[in-house]
């Protein structure tokens, strides 16, 4: 398991010191000259950021920010009143000794790691199962309990869901059960989405069952189509081959 990546800001010397102290050791500590170079060079892997604010770099801090690494920020107290929160963000004041530093990065991953898991892929969207919101770039729209359930189904394939399915993991009904409650949730949570994100073909149905419609499916469909066929051709050559090599053998 690759080590967390604690990157640095504004203080290489301290980087220095807490690479040679054992209570870091489990870390990798790494120490960063600017925002830009932190963001093209970054690896992968979970990072931490530990900026330290001064009056000349509030815009690099606000670049990492935007890439919404957990990060413990550092600073002086100045004159002005500077508020810098956000969920995954703690701060501390120079000076400052290692047990708290330690304890700010602890409790800062417990929450980055229960964030983490909370949050699943669907396509152009982010589903967050413990605010029970589904979000797109800016945007954000509140959910049912049910609605999320209903969704995090459509992220675990790439098949249409049939009605019936649907019906047994969200709702526990039977496939059997003469129930709208299907339609009558999939129509609202449509007008909802459509609402929210101008989104008009979210949720799309075909024979098979709902899907969720993803950007250039048609295209996608149409490939997969032509592939096939160009598969079928091609097996039918072997066997042409195959027949024409059989009867010149037997004319020898």
């Amino acid at each position: 398991m690759n080590k967390l990546t604690i990157s640095i800001f504004g203080n290489q010397i301290f980087q220095e010191i807490i690479n040679k102290l054992d209570l870091f050791s489990k870390y990798k500590i790494v120490s960063c000259e600017s925002s830009d170079s932190f963001i093209k060079n970054k690896e992968k892997g979970d990072h931490l950021v530990i900026f330290f604010l001064t009056e000349n770099n509030e815009k690099d801090y606000n670049k990492i920010k935007k890439e919404n690494y957990p990060t413990i920020l550092i600073k002086k107290i100045f004159k002005k009143s500077i508020k810098f929160s956000g969920e995954l963000v703690e701060q501390l004041n120079m000076p400052f000794s290692i047990i708290d530093l330690d304890s700010k990065i602890v409790s800062l991953l417990a929450r980055y790691k229960f964030k983490k898991s909370s949050l699943i892929n669907l396509h152009d969207y982010i589903i967050d199962k413990n605010e029970r919101k589904i979000k797109k770039n800016k945007l954000e729209l509140q959910l049912t309990e049910k609605e999320i359930n209903f969704l995090i189904l459509f992220s675990q394939t790439n098949k249409p869901l049939s009605r019936g399915f649907i019906l047994e993991k969200v709702w526990n009904y039977s496939t059997e059960t003469d129930t709208h409650t299907v339609e009558t949730h999939i129509h609202r949570l449509r007008k909802k989405i459509l609402d929210k994100f101008k989104d008009n073909n979210f949720i799309k149905n075909n024979d098979e069952g709902y899907y969720i419609w993803i950007r250039n499916h048609e295209i996608l469909l149409q490939e997969i189509y032509f592939l096939q066929n160009i598969e079928k051709k091609l097996l039918n050559q072997k066997k042409v081959r195959g027949v024409l090599k059989e009867k010149s053998v037997n004319l020898i």
